[in-house]
């Protein structure tokens, strides 16, 4: 405020007077620095509508003046202008159209500026321009000039909001693939400097991600730079920062020798893995995968095993979900021994774990940890967790090991796993909660390449059967696809005793996603025994739905019918399966009639195979088209119409 004005401010003495004064004052500001915001944007607009030979005209005009081709440029330009959020924000995505209209000389020497300039805007729009940016190489002269982009991306890594932050971070890396040598020394390591060694957190925090990407094409004093900037943000003092640095410490890692690995990497490692706030020290378990994948067997043991024990009994939940969601990737780059003689105990620890959500973490890795390890040990040291983990309090546990349990029958064997795992199986399937159902069906593929259908049916079949009537629809839809497995596995006879009527009643249920299973079903089915059985045993029953008083059945009959015909012969829809249709015709409810006109379309192309079928489309599809043509209901014409041309087309 001026001095004047201040002055004013003191003479008023009622705090009410005050308060309005002050709130008059904001409005001003903001007025004022809105109206600043759109001169400048308003102050490119008009030069660009000046200078941009040959797309406008050499003086400004009202733009119902303008040529055809600038009309869009300059309607982007006052877009970028407006008040409007939401009009700057399309704008901005629509950036490039200014850019290739500028050229590349005017977008260096004009648009980049003025986009510098424009950074006082809201997060979406600059989380928009961060990403834009990423991609306006080409449109600033290739990337001989890449490095004019990094100025208004710059900016940006050092907003407060995160998400805007991590968009530029992500750009600024896309560009500086492009960058070479020279360009990285004289613009891209200035850049990362002065973020790194910002005075706001922001800056710093978006530094952390610029390391990993140009390192490999740096020279050896810039390399040297970059990993003592590197170090500086390990030992900050602000936790966001230092969470930032244990993110990418892994990713840098993967850009070093072995030798900087143990000299630089691995003292970071350490400091920032036992760091008092437990948000940084979960970040570090990566980074223990990452440092262990780059050194040999011997220097892992030596150097990292105290910091694995450690992060497997961390007192932090957090911690240790985090090794057990990662726990095979950390066993595969220690080696057999290691595996062996520590990491068999501390997996066990994990299983057993006070949290639920870490058991859960270690559930989901237990087929691929049981990979490393012989039989012996599965048996002997895992297969009691895994009993514990099936009755676990906890269903998210119990959905988890439902998901993997499976994996281990390839590596037990079919003895075992009768012994072993098949009990669990019946145990799960009859569990409440309906997830721990699901992922059991969902994965009994595995347990049938091991011990064979017969047998997998003779101990899951009762339990099959009653989840099949399960009160959850999904688990009654896995069931469902899991059908023709065991058909073909089965065989016919078994099937229609056991299996037959149940797939049929699926057709009736009551919701409609089950109902399109079970068509889907029936055409697998008709696929496995073929076209005998289907006309013997599903068509007959599918038909008769045809005449039930409920339109829900008669859809489900139309449905049936549309999905099986390319499994059906010419023959069987001649004889058995056009009448029915055909009666359909005249259906009451137009959502039958319009599916009528759409299985028409399908019966037509399956049967006019053969000369005697072109016929009977001739003489009696085409005219219950005609008909349905004609109907009252503006979809049942429709359909009917789509299903006259495919009809023409397959009748000529």
């Amino acid at each position: 405020m001026s001095l004047a004005l201040t002055r004013a401010f003191l003479h008023l003495t009622n705090p009410l007077e005050r308060h309005f004064w002050r709130a008059s004052a904001a409005l001003k500001d903001t007025l004022s620095a809105r109206d600043s915001r759109a001169q400048r944007r308003g102050s490119l607009l008009e030069h660009t509508l000046v200078h941009a030979s040959p797309l406008l005209p050499s003086a400004p005009a009202p733009y119902s003046a303008m040529d055809d081709n600038l009309f869009p440029v300059a309607l982007l330009l006052d877009e970028l202008k407006s008040d409007d959020v939401t009009l700057r924000l399309n704008a901005i995505h629509r950036i490039s159209t200014i850019a290739l209209a500028l050229g590349p000389d005017r977008t260096r020497d004009e648009l980049i500026p003025f986009l510098q300039d424009s950074l006082d805007d809201e997060d979406e729009v600059l989380l928009a321009l961060a990403e834009e940016l990423g991609n306006f190489v080409e449109y600033v002269g290739g990337p001989e000039w890449a490095h004019v982009v990094l100025g208004p991306l710059e900016s940006l890594a050092a907003v407060e909001e995160t998400l805007v932050r991590e968009k530029a971070c992500e750009s600024l890396n896309k560009i500086g693939a492009v960058l070479s040598p020279e360009q990285i020394e004289q613009h891209f390591l200035p850049l990362v400097r002065r973020l790194a060694t910002g005075d706001w957190f922001t800056s710093r925090t978006s530094a952390a991600a610029l390391f990993a990407g140009v390192y490999p094409r740096a020279s050896e004093p810039t390399k040297e730079e970059l990993r003592t900037l590197f170090k500086g943000l390990c030992n900050d003092d602000t936790p966001m920062v230092k969470r930032a640095a244990a993110r990418y410490l892994g990713d840098v890692a993967k850009q070093l020798e072995a030798s900087l690995i143990l000299s630089d990497i691995i003292p970071l490692y350490k400091k920032l893995s036992n760091d008092d706030q437990d948000s940084v020290r979960l970040l570090t378990v990566e980074d223990l995968i990452a440092i262990a994948q780059k050194l040999s067997l011997d220097d892992t043991k030596a150097q990292l095993l105290p910091s694995i024990r450690a992060a497997c009994q961390d007192k932090s939940w957090r911690v240790r979900y985090m090794v057990g969601q990662h726990f095979v990737e950390l066993a595969e780059s220690t080696g057999e021994d290691v595996v062996r003689d520590e990491l068999v105990q501390a997996f066990v620890t994990l299983l057993k774990d006070n949290e639920a959500e870490v058991r859960t973490a270690a559930a989901g890795q237990i087929p691929g940890f049981a990979k490393l390890v012989d039989q012996e040990i599965i048996l002997a040291r895992l297969m009691p967790c895994v009993r514990e983990l099936a009755t676990d309090q906890s269903q998210h546990v119990r959905a988890a090991l439902g998901m993997h349990l499976s994996g281990l029958a390839p590596l037990l064997g079919k003895e075992a796993t009768i012994e072993h795992l098949l009990p669990l199986f019946l145990q799960l399937l009859k569990d409440e909660f309906p997830d721990v159902r699901l992922n059991i069906i969902s994965k009994l593929e595995l347990v049938n390449s091991v011990i064979g259908i017969e047998l997998l049916s003779q101990a899951l079949l009762p339990a099959i059967i009653e989840l099949a009537e399960d009160k959850q629809w999904r688990v009654r839809q896995a069931i469902i696809e899991y059908i023709p497995l065991l058909a073909e596995q089965l065989g016919v006879a078994f099937f229609d005793e056991q299996l037959g009527n149940l797939c049929m009643s699926w057709l009736g249920d009551t919701v409609f996603s089950i109902r399109e299973a079970a068509t889907v079903n029936l055409r697998k089915l008709a696929e496995v025994f073929g076209v005998d059985w289907a006309r013997q045993t599903i068509v007959p029953k599918v038909c008769a739905m045809g005449n039930h008083s409920n339109y829900l059945y008669r859809m489900t009959t139309v449905f049936a019918i549309t999905t099986m015909a390319p499994a059906l012969n010419a023959t069987v829809i001649r004889e058995s399966i056009l009448d029915v249709v055909l009666s359909l015709v005249n259906d009451p409810i137009p959502n039958v009639r319009f599916n009528v006109a759409k299985s028409l379309e399908v019966l037509a192309c399956v049967i006019a195979s053969d000369p005697e079928g072109q016929e009977v489309v001739q003489r009696q599809i085409v005219p219950a088209v005609e008909q349905l043509k004609q109907d009252n209901d503006a979809d049942v014409r429709y359909f009917a119409s789509k299903a006259q041309e495919s009809i023409t087309g397959v009748a000529a």
